[in-house]
């Protein structure tokens, strides 16, 4: 994705500006390869199978070990892995917002790493004497720590990243890996948004 402005963030997946993102995060980081790489955008203006066949290229020259897709339906994929092997996806899913349910029980069914975007939110369920609080209350933890142990006991392949720019967030996030919700708190919770 690039930025062009305010709100806008249009793909560029052209297979050179794939390769020159790609060059200059091994020089950013100082790598010679990069363990994940994620095309976070399909671009609509450039065939898939160029922009495909340039990951292939890059895993095969060892620029990366892995390669992911961000924001992408099973048949996107499906196509994808007749070109190079698909390590993760990393799509925008949470306790509220599940329109990529086929998405996610895709990866788990194949073993594809699932990567949440914006894992945090609940809407109004994380309101006061909502289900959300009423668990957080239950177990002494936040709103977002509730929402984080719902969607770690979705999948087995689910590693969530909750952004954040304060350490206090960042340690609360980490201490949801150990909130273990219920079987009926996880069933009530996803009765409650759907």
């Amino acid at each position: 994705l690039t930025r062009t402005g305010p709100n806008e963030w249009p793909p560029v997946g052209r297979p050179e500006y794939l390769r020159q993102c790609v060059l200059m995060s091994l020089r950013r980081l100082k790598v010679e390869q990069l363990d994940l790489w994620q095309l976070h955008r399909i671009d609509p203006k450039v065939p898939e199978d160029e922009q495909f066949g340039v990951i292939a290229d890059f895993l095969k020259e060892g620029l990366i070990a892995r390669a992911g897709l961000s924001q992408v339906s099973v048949e996107q994929i499906e196509a994808a892995r007749k070109i190079f092997p698909v390590t993760t996806v990393q799509n925008r899913y949470n306790l509220v917002d599940r329109a990529d349910e086929a998405v996610l029980d895709y990866c788990t069914h194949e073993g594809i790493g699932f990567i949440p975007w914006y894992p945090l939110a609940a809407g109004d369920l994380a309101q006061s004497g909502g289900p959300v609080d009423m668990i957080a209350n239950a177990h002494s933890a936040s709103p977002g720590q509730v929402a984080l142990a719902w969607v770690l006991k979705r999948s087995p392949n689910m590693l969530p990243i909750p952004g954040t720019s304060q350490v206090a967030h960042l340690e609360e996030n980490i201490a949801a890996a150990q909130l273990e919700l219920s079987d009926d708190e996880f069933q009530q919770l996803d009765k409650a948004a759907a």
